[in-house]
């Protein structure tokens, strides 16, 4: 092969490639529109999954893993005499005291929780049989690391040296921001209005319609509508493909920005909804990013006139609380900063606060998930609700802040948690711990699950209710206290490993002022009598929202990913542990990890805890003044739909108490049936934004 062959196959591999990419997107519509008419025809009281199964195309197995009720029953009779596989030899068994089966060998120690004991089982049932069938199609779930073994192991439990926390000697520097509506072409700059030609509003119309506009120079340009980087996304077969096309169009005078003093940001991000450029002239100095509003709340028809007066009583109400505060680019960032002058200057954490060792942060990584989302479909729920109503936890994240890990982590091992008593065994599964265990769901359960399994396929977690279900995890403290102390049955957990840290409060002061800022502008938004200043201030008081959640998603650290740009001309030069995102005529955009970086705010132990308190919340909570308890599993078997981060779906109202406090249960939108029970997410989110119209119209909301 000559050189102008090599040239002409390698044109028709690209050809070939974006056949490809096309037709994946177009098959995985068809699977997942098949997927959900299997469902549907498994609800009919007569299918058969060997009737079903022809009909499309799937194997037996695959029909009854979608439709587990069309299990032969031999399948469920065969899981449940299956024999379990038997305990590590230093795993500690915390189960029921009348429980049935016979003591385990001396070596494991029994521990029995404080709650109501549990029941013998039953003779098996059809809808028990049903639930246990899915168990005997095996499917390969993700497998979770483990601390490693011995010193190796142990040699993780220590920080990284020379990397903390601490309080910063300098004060952000404000950047001088514009707010533009694509859609009209309206701009406002300070308290001046002003209209655009946008153009085909790409990159390179807006930076030079802003600049010819307001020449004494702009550095941040925030999208209030239009979304100018979808204009073209029909042409692609995945949004995030249109976005890193129009991100990376040629934009004349302008070149993608490589950051600049102690701001490290550089490139752009590419983001399907929220994606930011990032762009610096030609030979100059200035730097200027366009971004989407969208990071800090979402709009409904808000002008840019409103925005820019959210975002200045955003920065006038976080003043009363930072002399010093900035708002930075994205609510993280922001949240990150505020964090870090919060610090304490005298005391145990004036030196501020090591970063874990980068073992232990990947292992957090990989083992700590963020919120639960979870669709429960028929026959786990009815195939007419009844209604579907929607419970979101106000302000949730903010509620479990008051408590997180700080200090060298100690890893327990099962030898270690054996020797405890009961007392400090509870006091440890209670305290700031992530635990390596593995979970028995009890005989007789008939509710949704409780702790975070790693889940086969694309799906991160999923959450195992199956009675007799066994599976091996990581979870946190508050999930493994629930699951031991929940108001129906206590189930089985055996701890295998563990990491425990002393119990602190390096958020506490943040959350409290971030707490204060939301309540005062909540407080502006309803008794203003501007519609004006109080669509602002409520769009304020959702920005504070965003300054924590997504502050405390900065902790996590993911491992970073770099994103770069090759001529197609020179595609030999894409490194070769690249992954391609996009590419069109000119440009490959491909994207690759590089590990963590040395981040001194670092801290995915914090979010991990807050995120398993939170996951903890939406199944019990107490509520001390009112006496009562609200979440999920304070409501009927069969009645939980669905589970969105931190919000409840249910079949039935609830007559929680709501207080307007961080963390309460606000009745968000009811739908009156009967009507079908969601079995995609897009058909509960349409149902979502239907009962919250409906609520909102019958001035039920509380």
């Amino acid at each position: 092969m000559d050189a102008q062959s090599y040239s002409a196959a390698l044109t028709e591999l690209r050809t070939v490639r974006d056949a490809i990419k096309k037709a994946r997107a177009e098959l995985t519509r068809l699977e997942s529109d098949r997927d959900r008419r299997v469902v549907q025809a498994a609800a009919y009281e007569k299918a058969k999954a060997e009737r079903i199964a022809p009909a499309s195309g799937l194997s037996m197995a695959d029909v009854v893993t979608l439709a587990p009720a069309l299990a032969p029953d031999r399948l469920a009779a065969d899981s449940d005499t299956a024999p379990q596989p038997p305990p590590p030899c230093e795993a500690i068994t915390t189960q029921a005291a009348d429980e049935t089966s016979p003591k385990p060998a001396p070596h494991p120690q029994t521990v029995t929780p404080t709650k109501s004991t549990t029941p013998p089982r039953p003779a098996a049932s059809p809808p028990l049989a049903q639930a246990a069938a899915p168990t005997a199609q095996p499917q390969t779930p993700r497998s979770l690391p483990a601390i490693a073994e011995g010193t190796a192991g142990d040699a993780w439990f220590t920080h990284t040296p020379g990397l903390a926390s601490t309080r910063p000697n300098f004060t952000q520097q404000a950047r001088s921001t514009v707010f533009l509506d694509t859609s009209t072409g309206i701009l406002v700059h300070r308290n001046q209005t002003h209209r655009l030609d946008l153009g085909a509003a790409t990159a390179a119309d807006i930076l030079t319609a802003v600049f010819h506009t307001i020449p004494e120079g702009v550095e941040r340009i925030y999208i209030t509508a239009g979304d100018p980087w979808h204009h073209d996304a029909d042409r692609y077969p995945y949004l995030r493909d249109a976005v890193a096309a129009w991100l990376n169009a040629p934009a004349p005078g302008w070149r993608t920005d490589t950051g600049r003093g102690r701001d490290r940001m550089a490139g752009h991000f590419v983001h399907a909804r929220n994606p930011v450029g990032r762009y610096q002239r030609e030979g100059g100095e200035q730097h200027v990013e366009i971004r989407s509003v969208g990071e800090w709340f979402d709009l409904d028809g808000d002008d840019p006139h409103t925005v820019r007066d959210a975002f200045v009583l955003l920065w006038q109400a976080l003043r009363r609380h930072w002399d010093d505060a900035v708002l930075m680019g994205s609510p993280s960032q922001t949240g990150r900063d505020l964090w870090t002058r919060t610090i304490p200057q005298r005391g145990q954490h004036a030196d501020g606060f090591p970063v874990l060792s980068e073992d232990l942060r990947g292992l957090l990584h990989a083992t700590a998930g963020q919120g639960r989302n979870e669709l429960l479909t028929p026959p786990r729920v009815p195939a007419q609700l009844p209604h579907l109503v929607e419970y979101d936890r106000t302000f949730a994240y903010a509620k479990h802040t008051w408590k997180s890990p700080v200090g060298t982590p100690r890893r327990i091992t099962a030898h270690t948690f054996a020797t405890w008593s009961e007392k400090e065994q509870m006091r440890a599964l209670y305290g700031c711990g992530h635990w390596q265990v593995r979970v028995t769901v009890p005989d007789t359960w008939n509710h949704v699950g409780l702790l975070p399994a790693p889940a086969p396929g694309d799906r991160a977690w999923h959450y195992p209710a199956t009675p007799g279900t066994t599976f091996t995890t990581w979870a946190g403290g508050p999930e493994i206290h629930t699951a031991l102390t929940n108001p129906i049955t206590p189930w089985k957990i055996e701890i295998l490993d563990g990491i425990l840290w002393e119990d602190g409060k390096p958020l506490d002061d943040w959350a409290k002022k971030l707490k204060e800022t939301w309540t005062n502008l909540s407080a502006q938004a309803h008794f203003q009598g501007n519609p004006q200043q109080a669509r602002a201030a409520h769009l304020a008081s959702r920005a504070v929202r965003s300054i924590l959640l997504y502050g405390i998603g900065s902790f996590a650290q993911r491992p970073r990913m770099v994103t770069g740009t090759t001529p197609r001309a020179m595609e030999r030069d894409v490194p070769a542990d690249a992954e391609i995102i996009s590419f069109d005529d000119a440009l490959i955009t491909w994207q690759k990890p590089t590990g963590f970086a040395r981040d001194p705010n670092a801290h995915p132990e914090w979010a991990a805890a807050i995120w398993s308190a939170a996951r903890a919340a939406l199944l019990t909570q107490r509520h001390r003044d009112d006496d009562t308890y609200a979440g999920a599993l304070h409501t009927p078997p069969g009645t939980v739909v669905a589970f969105r981060t931190d919000a409840l779906y249910l079949t039935q109202p609830q007559n929680w108490p709501y207080h307007h406090q961080p963390g309460d249960y606000l009745l968000k939108g009811r739908l009156d049936g009967p009507l079908p029970a969601p079995t995609t997410e897009e058909e509960l989110l349409t149902l979502r934004d239907t009962g919250r119209t409906a609520l909102t119209a019958t001035g039920r909301e509380a």
